[in-house]
């Protein structure tokens, strides 16, 4: 019997984000944020919409990309059609991209976006006391493990 070299498995590459389809980068520890992303692969019926941890590889460059922090995630980062949209912007721009009824939610754009961006950083600021933290990123369902790349 020889020994042969114990081959090590290759290294995981990180997935490219296809323009083509909407991304949520969102924060993988934040209970309410895990929930949203929950929602979307419940209501994304055309399963269009793909998600990437802040904290994974993906995410971060994305963050940086789009000049927002790496060190908390305040905001979640959604793209589409190549467009960058942060804060209650972002929760509007995937509600209109699920069709009626959720793209109501379009309607918040009547607000001026110094209020629309006082009222998700209050909201941002204290999800973790109101809805609590995980320890680490959970284990995906197997419809969402399918659509996370990063």
């Amino acid at each position: 019997m020889t020994d042969l070299p114990e081959q090590k498995p290759a290294p995981l590459q990180p997935q490219v984000h296809d323009p083509s389809r909407p991304l949520i980068v969102f924060d993988g520890v934040c209970v309410f944020c895990s929930g949203f992303v929950r929602t979307v692969v419940r209501l994304d019926r055309e399963k269009r919409f793909r998600f990437a941890t802040a904290q994974s590889p993906l995410g971060e460059a994305l963050f940086r990309k789009h000049g927002l922090r790496t060190d908390s995630y305040d905001t979640s980062l959604t793209l589409v059609d190549n467009e960058a949209f942060t804060q209650l912007d972002g929760f509007i721009a995937v509600m209109a991209e699920l069709g009626w009824p959720w793209r109501a939610a379009k309607a918040l754009l009547v607000l001026p976006r110094p209020l629309r961006d006082w009222i998700y950083d209050r909201v941002a600021k204290n999800r973790y006391a109101l809805f609590g933290r995980k320890d680490s990123c959970e284990i995906p369902s197997a419809e969402l493990r399918e659509r996370l790349i990063g």
